[in-house]
């Protein structure tokens, strides 16, 4: 289950900012825990990857949203710039079931995005934790969206249909388009100039 993603290496000392999801940060994250380490697709590394496959917690601190963990087999910069992007990982055994009305995080990842209508509006590539919560990346013909993971955004989630039911707030579609838009017109407009 994946728990975490590394942003980016903090520090000389193999240090690295961890993006939080969970919904048990302090747990997942406690000193001594041992995290098992993944892909940058949220799989879990296969046998022949070079690297370390267990992460063992040194010493961890909140940090801007996320966290700052110091892992035991990262002994520098260059071993945990490595790690960027990837995924962190804990045995399904060690996570409770979910409640009827919650879902695992990794498991939106893919689910098929759709209006309350029925109409098709794309798919949740990534999940990203910010400071005002958990929000959707939604890969649509027009762009990408960014849909908070509301109860009034976010309406159903089906993962019998494989479905992410939304309410997509006033004018953020228009966002998406219009700079989809102008970025169509900029180069447009240097293909223009270039051919005069």
């Amino acid at each position: 289950m994946i728990v975490g993603r590394v942003r980016n290496a903090h520090g000389i000392r193999g240090e690295v900012v961890v993006e939080s999801l969970t919904s048990e940060p302090d747990a997942r994250f406690a000193v001594g825990r041992r995290l098992l380490g993944g892909t940058a697709k949220g799989e879990l590394s296969p046998p022949d990857t070079p690297g370390p496959h267990t992460l063992t917690i040194r010493r961890s601190k909140p940090f801007k949203g996320g966290w700052i963990l110091r892992l035991e087999e990262l002994a520098d910069r260059n071993a945990a710039d490595l790690w960027r992007g990837r995924y962190l990982l804990v045995p399904s055994e060690e996570i409770e079931p979910p409640a009827s009305d919650e879902v695992y995080f990794h498991d939106l990842v893919g689910l098929r995005v759709e209006r309350s209508d029925g109409d098709a509006l794309g798919r949740v590539e990534a999940l990203h934790e910010m400071p005002q919560g958990l929000v959707l990346e939604v890969s649509t013909k027009a762009g990408t969206l960014m849909l908070p993971y509301r109860p009034e955004v976010v309406t159903t989630v089906d993962l019998g249909r494989r479905a992410v039911v939304v309410q997509v707030p006033e004018g953020l579609m228009d966002d998406v388009a219009e700079d989809r838009d102008t970025a169509d017109q900029d180069a447009h407009g240097r293909d223009t100039e270039d051919g005069d």
